[in-house]
């Protein structure tokens, strides 16, 4: 969005230009008409309107504004005491000023359209770690944490531990074609909301695609897991969720889970077998200790 404005005031800015250029062009006609005669001192005026042009694209914005200015103190003087009153005349202590202004704003904002430009050169090979429906870690993250957690349970094996949860909505396509787009990413927004009110701050919580959430809880008893799981399966589908046509929607979902044990350790390393292993577990609602 903030790209598009830029841009389009860079559009009204040219705009703004060409529109200068063509009323110079224009005063310039009538008065060879009106006189029959073109001045040393109107090509003078001419070529300065030129040169505004090129200045406030070559020089700093600051320096543009004092010598536009200086111009304008210096010609109104001029004006009012040596000047002959005419149209164009009066015409260039405003025209020349007004390239100068135009053309050094036009520059500031190609300068900033230029690091913006850069910027995303920059970004482009950067993967986010956020899940842009949900804001929540997506699968890099996942993988990311799933590496810390494992090294810190295979050093401190005798005090501390992890589990793993998936939960998975069924039956995703009629889902989705039931809610709409944004009804969907809403309901995702409300099952992320309910996930939260379960688990605790110190727990971890993932979007991986395809209506797909997993939670990362350390230190939590292997006995405990069940019942958790169970609670957030319960208050996901207890949520009210209206589809296109406002009639109530009943929502399935399945959940799977691991527990980390020590001998497993090389297998955390592969994201990729981790959710396939928790979405197997999803089928019977399995809690496993195997990838």
């Amino acid at each position: 969005m903030k790209n598009n404005a830029i841009t389009h005031r860079l559009a009204w800015g040219y705009a703004i230009l060409i529109g200068l250029a063509i009323l110079q062009q224009l005063l310039v006609y009538l008065h060879l008409y009106m006189n029959q005669s073109y001045t040393l001192l109107h090509i003078v005026l001419s070529t300065a309107s030129l040169a505004a042009l090129a200045l406030g694209l070559l020089l700093p914005v600051g320096v543009s504004v004092v010598l536009g200015f200086v111009y304008l103190v210096i010609y109104f003087v001029w004006l009012v005491t040596f000047a002959d009153s005419n149209i164009l005349v009066f015409s260039w202590w405003l025209l020349i000023p007004a390239n100068l202004a135009i053309s050094a704003v036009i520059k500031r904002r190609l300068v900033r359209s230029a690091r913006i430009i850069e910027r995303l050169e920059q970004m482009k090979d950067y993967n986010p770690e956020i899940d842009l429906d949900t804001t929540l870690g997506n699968k890099q993250a996942l993988g990311d944490t799933l590496i810390k957690q494992s090294n810190l349970a295979r050093r401190y094996s005798d005090c501390y531990g992890f589990c793993i949860a998936m939960f998975k909505i069924e039956f995703l396509p009629l889902v989705m074609e039931s809610l709409g787009s944004v009804r969907y990413a809403q309901f995702l927004l409300e099952i992320s909301e309910t996930i939260q009110k379960q688990i605790r701050y110190e727990d971890y919580k993932f979007f991986v695609d395809r209506g797909r959430f997993v939670i990362l809880c350390p230190m939590v008893n292997a006995d405990y897991l069940p019942m958790l799981t169970r609670r957030i399966k319960k208050n996901v589908m207890d949520l009210e969720v209206l589809d296109k046509r406002g009639n109530e929607l009943q929502t399935v979902i399945k959940s799977g889970a691991l527990v980390f044990q020590k001998e497993q350790f090389s297998k955390y390393d592969n994201i990729d077998a981790v959710l396939a292993a928790l979405e197997r577990n999803t089928e019977t609602d399995l809690i496993g200790e195997y990838i």
